[in-house]
C-alpha cells in the first residue's frame, strides 16, 4: 500500500508539473495569436489577456492526452534510471501491480476533468465567442433553444429586425408551429406583431398561415388588427444558417448536455454531434488513462535494455495514432456512420487493450 501511495504521489506531482509547463507555453503562444489576430482593429491589450485567459482552458483540455503521456513517459523513466522500478520488480511486485497507484491518479485526475473542469471550460469558451465576435463586429447567435420554446433573430432589410418565437421546430427549421413574429426597428421599438398557426421558410420568405397582425404604430392595435389566411415575411435566413446557429457542444457543460440534447430533439433538429460528444466526454477518463498506459507500456523496461529515444517515439507515436482513432470515430458517428455509444467509447476501450497486451508481453512475459 505504501508503495502504490508513492507511485501515486510521483505521477499526480509529475502530471501537475508538466501541466504548469505547458499552462506557461500556451499562455505565451495565445497571447501572441491574439495580437496578430486583433492587429490594427485598436483591441485594448488589457482585452487581448482577457481573451488568453478564457481560451487558455479550452486548448488545455484539448491537450490533457498529451499531457498525460509526457508526464507519465518523464516519470517512468525517471524510474528506470534510479532503478527503483527493478526494486519494485525485485520484492515481488509485478508490473502491472506498480501502476495501480497512477491509474488511480489518471482516473481521478480525468473524473474532475469531465465533472468539475469541463463547465469551466464550456463557460470560458462561450465567453471567448460572444467576446471575440463582439470585438470583430460580427452579429451574435441567431437561435436559441430552450424550455420555453425557439427564438429566432433576422434582419428586415430595413435598418430594424424581426425576433421570431416558436412552440415547436421541424423540417430541419424550416417549418415552425404556433409561431409569433416581432417586428423592431432600428431603435429596438417594436413596431407588429403576427401570430401563425404555422410558418414555412422557402425561397427567401416566411410563409404564414392562418394569421394574425397587429401594426402597434397605430392608436388601437387590436381594433385595427387584421386577419389573413397566408401571409408572407421576407427573410434572409436558410436552413443550413439555422442548423449551424446551434451552439456547439463544447460550449454547454456537461451536465446540461442531456437537457440540451432534448430540446433539440424535440425542435427536430438532430443531436447526433452533440450526442456523440457527450458520451465522448463521459469516456474521457477512460481515454486519459489509456494514454497513461501508453506510455507506461513503452518505458517501464530498464535504461541497460537500451533503445529509449526509440521507445519514447514509439509511444508518442501511438498516443496520436490513438487520439487519431478516436477523432476519427468522432466523425463516424456524427455523421451517423456508427452510433454515438460505439463513437465514444469503442476507441478507449481499444486503447486500454493495447497498452495492457504490451506490458503482460514485455514485462510480466
Amino acid at each position: 500500500m505504501i508503495l502504490h501511495a508513492y507511485f501515486a504521489r510521483r505521477f499526480a506531482a509529475t502530471f501537475f508539473l508538466v501541466l504548469g509547463i505547458f499552462l506557461g507555453v500556451v499562455l505565451l503562444i495565445d497571447l501572441v495569436d491574439q495580437v496578430r489576430r486583433f492587429e490594427g482593429d485598436g483591441v485594448a491589450f488589457s482585452a487581448l489577456v482577457g481573451l488568453t485567459l478564457l481560451s487558455v482552458p479550452q486548448t488545455l483540455y484539448t491537450i490533457l492526452p498529451l499531457i498525460t503521456i509526457i508526464a507519465t513517459l518523464t516519470l517512468f523513466l525517471t524510474l528506470a534510471r534510479t532503478s527503483e522500478l527493478v526494486v519494485s520488480r525485485a520484492s515481488g511486485r509485478s508490473a502491472i501491480k506498480a501502476l495501480y497507484g497512477p491509474v488511480a491518479v489518471m482516473l481521478l485526475i480525468g473524473i474532475v476533468a469531465v465533472g468539475a473542469y469541463n463547465p469551466v471550460v464550456a463557460a470560458a469558451t462561450a465567453q471567448y465567442d460572444r467576446l471575440s465576435d463582439r470585438l470583430r463586429g460580427i452579429p451574435a447567435p441567431t437561435l436559441s433553444v430552450g424550455d420555453e420554446g425557439l427564438w429566432l433573430r433576422q434582419a428586415d432589410g430595413m435598418g430594424g429586425r424581426t425576433v421570431i418565437a416558436a412552440e415547436a421546430m421541424g423540417g430541419g427549421g424550416t417549418e415552425l408551429e404556433d409561431v409569433s413574429f416581432y417586428r423592431f426597428d432600428a431603435e429596438g421599438t417594436v413596431r407588429a406583431r403576427v401570430d401563425a398557426t404555422s410558418a414555412t421558410l422557402a425561397d427567401g420568405q416566411w410563409a404564414l398561415r392562418d394569421a394574425k397582425r397587429w401594426d402597434f404604430t397605430l392608436p388601437n392595435p387590436e381594433a385595427d388588427a387584421r386577419r389573413f389566411d397566408t401571409w408572407n415575411v421576407p427573410s434572409d435566413l436558410s436552413a443550413d444558417y439555422i442548423a449551424d446557429s446551434f451552439a456547439d457542444p463544447d460550449e454547454i457543460p456537461i451536465w446540461k448536455l442531456p437537457g440540451f440534447i432534448a430540446d433539440m430533439e424535440a425542435a427536430g433538429f438532430s443531436p447526433q454531434r452533440h450526442l456523440v460528444y457527450f458520451h465522448s466526454e463521459l469516456a474521457t477518463p477512460l481515454m486519459l488513462t489509456a494514454m497513461m498506459l501508453v506510455g507506461a507500456g513503452f518505458t517501464m523496461r530498464h535504461t541497460r535494455f537500451g533503445r529509449t529515444g526509440s521507445m519514447v517515439l514509439a509511444a508518442l507515436a501511438t498516443g496520436f495514432g490513438l487520439f487519431f482513432l478516436r477523432d476519427f470515430a468522432q466523425i463516424l458517428g456524427e455523421n451517423g456512420q456508427i452510433s454515438p455509444i460505439l463513437a465514444a467509447w469503442g476507441p478507449p476501450v481499444a486503447s486500454l487493450c493495447l497498452p495492457l497486451g504490451l506490458i503482460l508481453h514485455w514485462e510480466d512475459g
